[in-house]
């Protein structure tokens, strides 16, 4: 058993592995002569290294070829040199893309992620050990822990990693320096993102739990698994567009926008199908923009609104920007969980506490376990109220039953020729931001004892 047996580090890039493939047919394209980044040879301690390259170039390519910002073109570089596509020359520990003069290189497709080779221990212990050769005992302080753990971890076979790694050294002693110099700049570059963790006693304490909640966990029968998936394709049949022909037609298929438009977020009264999909779960409800609209507005007769609105303010702080995360976290202490706020929710004491302690240090997750209490307190106790209510009955008597739609030829052809453009994601984004701006406008808690000041002095 190696280290890498107790903990995988990453190297199988399966779940990822057409992402990486379109980042590298985009690194070919950075290394193009004629229009990829410019690259010149580059003195660098009295040795001159061919086709080096600065961050500056790298940034300034990146937002020319894909029309983005800075910012966003200077977090895809970071992921190219964190992935080991670039790797820099002089600071080695930083993977981040640093846009001025630095110096970074293209790493040699041999050590790409896409070759799927995976980093053993006893190659890293070779490298390392080749690294004390040369460099005459004198490492890196992290180079030196790991030298260190793998001396202690693979002392029956240290004999010989040693001889393999004089050989080695031999062998490059015969290159040129300018060779060397290469070859020793991509080595380390790919060891610094692949190189195995050191094994401690948290991580053997993760891993032991990790496995025993893993044999505490019930298994099913097959035959129970497939009666659910049976029963599952069975509700959700009508409601497949691959399973059942779309009402009131196919849009790509016959070219007839109206499906969209029955289906769209901003739709005031939703199809039939629709409405019957809300039944089927809570998820089904909430996922549904519409839906979500409807729910809403029965909550807010239930005097109940601030649930929802916590859970999509969870939501936000979850999937929205890291910058934001203290703002949002103080707006949803002060707004929900502050004693006397204008919106506080009904949890247990003990969530509370919790919630309350971890947002002293928020991050995206610390609000999971009111959230998740507030979801069940709605999937057990609103969702089924919603179901008997008025306002999801009267739902159900307007929703529309939108006749099929029977297309000749010469329809399709007309349609074809008179297609409208889709629209655009960046407009529904901004139309979901200017929402929430004015839910947010009308959810805040009125001043009056400001109204009154300003009453006043309008008066005078």
């Amino acid at each position: 058993m190696t280290i890498r047996t107790l903990r995988d580090y990453g190297q199988h890039y399966r779940p990822r592995m057409a992402c990486l493939k379109n980042v590298e047919v985009f690194v070919v394209e950075m290394q193009d002569p004629k229009s990829g980044v410019k690259g010149a040879d580059q003195k660098l301690n009295v040795t001159i290294i061919p086709h080096v390259i600065n961050g500056q170039d790298i940034l300034t390519w990146i937002v020319t070829k894909m029309k983005v910002t800075t910012e966003e073109a200077q977090a895809f570089g970071t992921m190219l040199v964190a992935y080991g596509y670039i790797y820099p020359l002089q600071n080695h520990r930083t993977l981040v893309l640093v846009p001025d003069s630095t110096l970074y290189r293209f790493q040699t497709p041999y050590f790409w992620p896409v070759q799927k080779w995976p980093a053993e221990d006893i190659d890293y212990a070779v490298y390392l050990a080749r690294r004390n050769i040369r460099k005459k005992g004198i490492l890196e302080p992290y180079e030196q822990q790991h030298y260190d753990s793998l001396h202690k971890w693979m002392n029956p076979k240290w004999d010989f990693i040693v001889m393999q790694a004089t050989e080695q050294y031999k062998a490059n002693k015969e290159r040129k320096k300018p060779d060397r110099v290469v070859l020793d700049c991509q080595e380390r570059a790919y060891w610094i993102v692949h190189r195995p963790p050191v094994l401690t006693f948290d991580m053997v304490r993760r891993t032991n739990i990790f496995f025993t909640q893993a044999l505490m966990r019930s298994a099913v029968k097959s035959s129970v698994s497939l009666t659910a998936f049976v029963k599952y394709v069975t509700t959700h049949h009508n409601h497949d567009p691959f399973l059942t022909t779309p009402v009131p037609s196919n849009p790509w298929i016959t070219d007839s926008d109206e499906f969209w438009q029955l289906n769209s977020r901003s739709v005031d009264i939703p199809t039939k199908l629709s409405v019957e999909r809300w039944v089927l779960s809570f998820w089904e409800l909430i996922s549904d923009p519409r839906g979500r609209v409807d729910f809403k507005l029965f909550l807010k007769k239930e005097h109940s609104a601030e649930n929802m609105a916590f859970y999509e303010a969870a939501e936000e702080m979850r999937w929205g920007a890291a910058s934001a995360i203290p703002e949002k976290s103080q707006f949803i202490f002060n707004t929900f969980l502050k004693p006397g706020a204008p919106r506080w929710i009904n949890i247990d004491g003990r969530t509370m506490g919790l919630t309350v302690k971890g947002l002293v240090v928020p991050h995206r997750y610390v609000l999971d376990a009111a959230q998740t209490h507030i979801f069940l307190l709605m999937k057990k106790d609103t969702f089924y109220r919603y179901l008997k209510s008025p306002v999801h009955k009267d739902m159900q008597k307007r929703a529309l039953v939108p006749t099929p739609h029977v297309f000749t030829d010469a329809q399709l052809e007309a349609n074809v020729r008179n297609r409208n453009p889709g629209v655009s994601p960046i407009l529904l984004w901004q139309q979901e931001e200017e929402e929430k701006a004015a839910a947010a406008v009308a959810a805040r808690p009125i001043d009056v004892k400001a109204m009154v000041a300003t009453n006043k002095l309008d008066r005078k």
